[in-house]
């Protein structure tokens, strides 16, 4: 048996495989609420009670953190991991940490053509390096190195560079978030479920247009973000959607960075929650556009291909894989 987790600041996922015949099969799988424990360790736990505490064999975690000497101290939750703790908890010393955004691209080479939506008409196939980018309750970012024909998994924390602004109304944006970060401005604090609301409240108070009735009304525990995604898409409000314009214009932007950096002629794979969320703002032209506008680089860019993966179960998907590649 292989247990697998996709452990993010929001909500932590684990599953439980069993390998038949060279093939993966899903026996037991459950969410948690991050913030309801004070530990991994606790949430395997609870997540036993319900498996019965089976032989498990091999396990792999995708962790929202960087993992440095197989532990990590995760990003966006007081949680720390560690891989000797992991092992005399669950009884085999295959256990193996990944970051979250490893599991992710590994994932996205075992996810089928149904599973992606791609964003470039005009995109070349070609064999090369890959890039991944997934924005969620934070924003990750990895590549997958191309070498003989296999692809290799790197991890990075790229999602906490330094936010560079392309517009003149993103030098206001930065100049406002500043005030906020004045130690530092990343990606980060504008691609993630908070950098929805945190566009949402500097164009509001920019005046850019009157807040919808539903956010004014937000009731406690209501996910704004959430609520600034409907009131764009199913309502057409001027706000929310110039939020998700914004939002899309800049994350098409730092695409394009990490597709530069990792010189990415295999692909763009974008992941994370936000993304499948917000379709229509993907697929108007403005994420392409912001995605090619690298000058000299233009036509190199605008030639790649540019896919959304629909699967939200693909860091899980890694993290098993990897354990049948790497640790049976």
């Amino acid at each position: 048996m292989i247990l697998v987790g996709d452990i993010g600041g929001t909500k932590t996922n684990l599953a439980l495989y069993e390998v038949l015949e060279n093939r993966l099969h899903i026996k037991e799988q459950d969410q948690f609420a991050s913030s309801d424990f004070s530990s991994l360790a606790d949430v395997i736990t609870e997540f036993q009670k319900t498996i019965q505490n089976p032989q498990i064999d091999a396990a792999c975690f995708g962790i929202a953190g960087p993992i440095i000497n197989a532990n990590c101290r995760t990003t966006n939750l007081p949680w720390e991991i560690t891989t000797s703790k992991l092992q005399e908890q669950l009884g085999t010393k295959k256990v193996h940490l990944l970051n979250d955004l490893e599991a992710t691209a590994y994932g996205m080479l075992y996810l089928s053509d149904d599973d992606f939506l791609d964003l470039n008409p005009h995109a070349k196939t070609v064999d090369g390096n890959r890039a991944v980018i997934a924005a969620g309750t934070g924003l990750g970012e990895a590549i997958l190195y191309h070498n003989a024909n296999e692809y290799h998994p790197i991890g990075s924390e790229g999602g906490h560079t330094d936010f560079a602004p392309l517009t003149s109304q993103q030098d206001k944006l930065l100049t406002y978030l500043r005030g906020r970060f004045p130690e530092h401005v990343s990606y980060e604090r504008i691609l993630s479920g908070p950098g929805i609301y945190t566009l949402y409240e500097f164009l509001s108070q920019s005046g850019f247009a009157p807040q919808p009735e539903a956010m004014i009304n937000l009731e406690e525990g209501e996910d704004p973000s959430a609520t600034i995604s409907k009131c764009a898409i199913k309502e057409n409000d001027p706000l929310c959607l110039e939020v998700l314009r914004l939002f899309s214009e800049i994350y098409g932007a730092e695409a394009g960075n990490i597709a530069l950096k990792s010189m990415s002629l295999g692909g763009v794979y974008i992941g994370g929650g936000i993304a499948p969320k917000i379709l229509p703002m993907l697929t108007d032209g403005n994420f392409m556009k912001a995605f090619a506008a690298k000058g000299r680089f233009k036509d190199m860019l605008g030639g790649m291909r540019v896919r959304v993966s629909l699967n939200q179960e693909t860091a899980l998907l890694g993290a098993a894989h990897f354990s049948v590649d790497k640790l049976l």
